[in-house]
């Protein structure tokens, strides 16, 4: 299977007979005719799965909506908020909440929980395990926190990671934020969750353009045994 990042949280993932997007936000390219969605994918032949794991502007763009008049052989899986925040209607797409699974012939998508709005999604197909975990993380800002909102983002993750952890054992890949913003402890929420759950490949999100950092989790993953993907731009793919 190919695994290719597109942006911010957005990721694709090929199969020979499917294709699955998630959390796009934009594409690869700011040329639409560049970019791996408009200038490749949309035109690929099989069923195109699109998936959004909450209504934030930087992980659902209404214009995937649109996709299906280019692409008739869609399948859109959204979370739950995003039909109750108005962002799509009821007949545009399979909504799931914590908990929830959309199985067929082909995949699994099942719904566990988020330290932010939405949910995270596992992805059982072709005999792989794949978590994206949307907004899923450790959201400290411990530089601009009181010991109480500290303590209290901890619990809250490490809570959502430790149920996770008792369904989940092992993850061919984990799509997970390495976000720079949080400052000096960003990469902490990552840590945590490749030392509860043995992920083979880690690919970083959420961290913007700043490559750099988000490939400085790899020493970490690396004790771990997890292989990090330390993407250099927007568009790169590596098979898995």
């Amino acid at each position: 299977m190919k695994l290719t990042y597109i942006y911010h949280s957005g990721y694709a993932i090929e199969a020979d007979s499917f294709t699955i997007i998630i959390d796009y936000f934009n594409d690869s390219s700011d040329n639409p005719d560049d970019g791996v969605v408009y200038g490749k994918l949309l035109k690929k032949n099989g069923r195109l799965y699109v998936l959004s794991t909450h209504s934030h502007p930087d992980h659902f763009n209404k214009e995937i909506l649109t996709w299906k008049q280019e692409h008739p052989d869609i399948i859109y899986i959204f979370s739950k908020d995003i039909l109750e925040y108005g962002k799509a209607n009821e007949h545009d797409a399979i909504y799931l909440d914590k908990s929830d699974l959309y199985r067929d012939e082909m995949l699994s998508v099942q719904a566990f929980g988020s330290t932010d709005l939405g949910v995270s999604f596992l992805i059982k197909t072709e005999g792989k395990m794949i978590f994206h975990a949307g907004d899923l993380n450790n959201w400290h800002w411990n530089e601009e926190s009181t010991h109480e909102e500290i303590d209290e983002a901890e619990n809250f993750y490490k809570n959502e990671l430790a149920f996770l952890a008792s369904k989940v054992k092992h993850l061919d890949l984990a799509m997970f934020p390495v976000d720079p913003r949080l400052g000096k402890d960003y990469m902490k929420g990552a840590e945590q969750f490749i030392s509860a759950i043995k992920v083979d490949v880690l690919a970083p999100m959420h961290f913007g353009d700043e490559y750099d950092k988000a490939a400085a989790i790899k020493g970490y993953a690396d004790k771990m045994g997890c292989k990090l993907i330390s993407w250099k731009k927007r568009g790169e793919s590596i098979l898995f």
